[in-house]
């Protein structure tokens, strides 16, 4: 009987851990999206390297965690 209360313990510590870094990658996406939006509208000359942008939102983001 404890010994099955350990197993289930860990094995939802387990769970939990793989669906909080999932999410955790999920959030980081949407929070360079919106980065990425954010700079096209509030830029005067328009982004024309979404790539160096959303490099440059990366860091910022990483940068401030």
């Amino acid at each position: 009987m404890k010994n099955k209360k350990n197993i289930l313990i860990v094995v939802f510590i387990v769970l939990g851990m793989i669906f909080v870094l999932s999410f955790n990658d999920h959030n980081f996406k949407r929070a360079v999206d919106a980065c990425l939006a954010g700079s096209q509208k509030l830029s005067d000359s328009k982004i024309t390297d979404l790539e160096e942008a959303r490099k440059f939102c990366e860091d910022q983001i990483k940068k401030n965690k």
